[in-house]
């Protein structure tokens, strides 16, 4: 794995203070990656369809200052100072800094803030980490004006991964692969791309609902999860068929058969959970209402021919997908039915993105 390519060889400029601000988006994944090896590695290949409303936003201003071995940073979320997310963000920094040995040049100051709830139970790692991640590529930028922006996607991507696995997938869009798979063309397990095919126009402005089922925090988090997958019983079985299945999806993407997609999609989802059942320890992070939800989507589609269907990320909270097409039908059935399991009768409309937007620092 060439990782060489991205410990930066001259920094030309000499910057005092520099502000840069990155709207990035979450993602939900059609084919997942569950097991990992280090550095962040995905054990199989994974795709995800880029969000546009569930982002953050972040701004880090940076100030030179002399050059410690310690990063120095401040963190606000939504205006206050959270030292609870500074373990995250300084282990972060710790793994990027070979990468981006510039950090220890500047006094950081970050500002983030979500378009979502907090704790509403939608994974802001991916968003969170994959924004910081474009800042610095911003300021690496300055400071080498010859990097393409082909190349600062691709190590920011690199950069956020080190992060958090799913972040790879929020720098570009509408539809990344990330890990490396033989059928598809440019992928690594280094960075996330742009699925390099052309897609099938049913795609095209694809409609997630996202249906929070539990605000609360996970009683096992991803990364316990993840490493539960080194001595499971059927996770060499799963991660082929996860590579099997990218490759189905791949099919499916560029004809179009929306049947194949739900049945592959709803799969994936339920074999996410099957390995948590199957994990020892064990454990469930679906709730009851996860699956009234599921028996009511299956319960429509069967009545209405609908082509809605449900997938899941390691939580309780159910993204609902959908084609533009049956927009006006699909919301007013979750309006009048689904909201009724959502915790408080909250759900979010989303749909596919594109990727990272940089903001004019004022």
């Amino acid at each position: 794995m060439n990782t060489a390519q991205f410990i930066p060889k001259i920094l030309s400029e000499k910057i005092a203070k520099a502000s840069f601000t990155w709207q990035t988006p979450s993602n939900i994944a059609l084919v997942k990656y569950w097991g990992k090896s280090n550095p962040q590695i995905p054990k199989n290949a994974s795709i995800s369809f880029t969000l546009n409303n569930c982002h953050t936003i972040t701004r880090i201003d940076f100030s030179r200052k002399e050059r410690t071995t310690e990063v120095a940073f401040d963190l606000f979320f939504e205006g206050k100072e959270k030292e609870e997310f500074k373990p995250k963000i300084a282990d972060f920094f710790k793994r990027v800094q070979e990468y981006c040995p510039y950090i220890f040049d500047y006094k950081m100051t970050i500002n983030s803030e979500n378009s979502f709830p907090h704790s509403s139970g939608i994974a802001s790692s991916a968003s969170g980490l994959s924004a910081i991640a474009m800042c610095l590529m911003s300021l690496e930028q300055e400071l080498n004006s010859d990097l393409t922006q082909e190349f600062v996607n691709k190590k920011a991507s690199f950069l956020a991964r080190l992060g958090s696995g799913s972040a790879s997938r929020s720098i570009e869009g509408p539809l990344v692969v990330w890990g490396n798979h033989p059928e598809i063309e440019g992928s690594s397990d280094l960075f996330g791309i742009q699925f390099p095919y052309k897609v099938h126009s049913v795609f095209e402005n694809y409609q997630d609902a996202i249906l929070l089922v539990d605000k609360g925090e996970k009683q096992v988090s991803s990364t316990i999860g993840h490493n539960l997958m080194h001595n499971h019983p059927y996770a060499e079985n799963r991660f082929q068929q996860a590579n099997e299945n990218l490759s189905k999806m791949s099919k499916i993407l560029q004809e179009g058969n929306l049947k194949d997609f739900i049945s592959l999609v709803e799969s994936e989802a339920l074999t996410l959970h099957a390995m948590m059942l199957t994990s020892n320890p064990y454990f469930i992070l679906m709730k009851p209402n996860t699956l009234e939800i599921i028996n009511k989507i299956w319960e429509f589609r069967a009545s209405k021919n609908s082509n809605i269907c449900f997938t899941l990320d390691a939580g309780a909270n159910v993204h609902v997908l959908y084609p533009a097409n049956e927009k006006e039908t699909v919301n007013e059935f979750i309006e009048n039915e689904l909201a009724n399991y959502c915790q408080k009768k909250q759900y979010i409309y989303d749909s596919v993105g594109f990727g990272a937007k940089k903001h004019n620092t004022k």
